[in-house]
C-alpha cells in the first residue's frame, strides 16, 4: 500500500533538484519503510562471520604457514577453552580468567572515557560558542589529537607510575579529542534561525544553552563518543604494555614472548566484539535519547 510521504517522496524525485532530492531520501528514510531490521543484520553479521571463519580455516588446512604464523580456528577455540577454566592447577590464561582481562580493560577505558566526557564537552561548548578561547584552544586539542599513543606513554609512566593511572590517562587523552571536537562541531553547525526565534522569544543566554544549542548539539555529542570509544580500544594494547595483567590488550601483547598466536588472535576477537557491542549500545541510546536526528 502506497502511503502519502512514498508518494511526495516520488514527486519530488522526479522533479526537484539536487538538494531537493537529498531531502526526499531523508523523508523515506525517517518514515521507516527503508530501515533495515534487527533479524536481517543479525543475519549478515552472521553470515559475514561464517564466511571469514571458512577463508580462515582453508587457509590454515592449506599448510602454507605454521601454526605459529596461522593457527587454526580450533586451536584459537582450545585457547578459548583454556582461558575460561582451571588447567594444571591454574585459573585460565596468566592466572586470571577470559572475563577478568576483559572486565580490567573496560574498567579502564571507562574510567578515561568518562573523564573525557565530562571536561572534552564544556570545553567543546566553549570552543564553539567563544572565539577568542577557540583561537587558543584548538590547535592544542589538534595538536593532541594527531599523537600516536606511544609518543607521549612513557612520560606518562615517568609522571604516574606503571600502575592504572598513567593507562587511564593515556585512555583519556585518546578520547578528549574526539568528544570536544563534535560538540565544538555540533554548536558551529546550530541553525541561525533557531537561534534567532529563541532570542525574540525572549529566551535569556542560559535559556539559549540549554533548550536550543545542547538538544542540537547532542547527536553530535554521541557521534563523538563512538569515535572515542573507538579510539579508546585501538590504543588499549598501547596502554596495557606496561604491567597490564590483567587486561585484554596486556594479554594480547604477553604473547610474543611464547609466540602464543593462538591467544593472540583470542584477544583480538574479544576485543573487536566488545567494541562492536559498545558501538551498537551507544547507538541505541542515541537513537532513544535524539529521536530527532535526521528530522529537522
Amino acid at each position: 500500500m502506497t502511503t502519502a510521504v512514498d508518494t511526495t517522496v516520488d514527486r519530488a524525485d522526479r522533479t526537484a533538484p539536487t538538494e531537493g532530492r537529498r531531502v526526499a531520501w531523508a523523508a523515506r528514510r525517517n518514515d521507516g519503510t527503508h530501515r533495515v531490521s534487527g533479524a536481517v543484520r543479525a543475519g549478515s553479521a552472521a553470515a559475514a562471520a561464517l564466511i571469514v571463519l571458512a577463508l580462515w580455516w582453508v587457509l590454515a588446512a592449506s599448510g602454507a604457514w605454521s601454526e605459529i604464523i596461522l593457527p587454526t580456528p580450533a586451536k584459537v577455540w582450545h585457547a578459548f577453552i583454556q582461558s575460561v577454566t582451571i588447567h594444571d592447577g591454574r585459573r585460565g590464561i596468566s592466572n586470571y580468567y577470559l572475563w577478568e582481562h576483559l572486565w580490567a580493560s573496560l574498567w579502564r577505558i571507562l574510567r578515561g572515557v568518562f573523564w573525557a566526557f565530562v571536561i572534552g564537552a564544556p570545553i567543546g561548548l566553549a570552543l564553539g560558542t567563544w572565539r577568542p578561547f577557540e583561537l587558543v584552544a584548538e590547535p592544542m586539542i589538534s595538536f593532541l589529537r594527531s599523537l600516536p599513543p606511544l609518543a607521549y606513554f612513557s612520560l606518562l609512566i615517568i609522571w604516574f607510575g606503571i600502575d592504572d593511572t598513567s593507562k587511564v590517562w593515556l585512555l583519556f587523552l585518546a578520547a578528549f579529542p574526539p568528544i570536544t571536537l563534535a560538540v565544538a562541531a555540533g554548536v558551529a553547525t546550530v541553525r541561525t534561525e533557531r537561534i534567532n526565534a529563541a532570542l525574540v522569544l525572549g529566551a535569556t543566554r542560559w535559556q539559549l544553552l540549554r533548550h536550543t544549542v545542547l538538544p542540537s548539539v547532542l547527536p553530535d555529542l554521541i557521534t563523538g563518543l563512538r569515535v572515542a570509544v573507538g579510539f579508546a580500544w585501538t590504543t588499549i594494547v598501547a596502554s596495557e604494555t606496561s604491567n597490564g595483567i590483567p587486561g585484554i590488550g596486556g594479554l594480547a601483547w604477553s604473547t610474543k614472548k611464547e609466540l602464543r598466536s593462538d591467544i593472540a588472535i583470542l584477544c583480538v576477537i574479544v576485543i573487536g566484539i566488545t567494541a562492536v557491542l559498545l558501538d551498537t549500545v551507544l547507538r541505541l541510546a542515541e537513537r532513544r535519547l535524539v529521536p530527532w536526528k535526521g528530522r529537522a
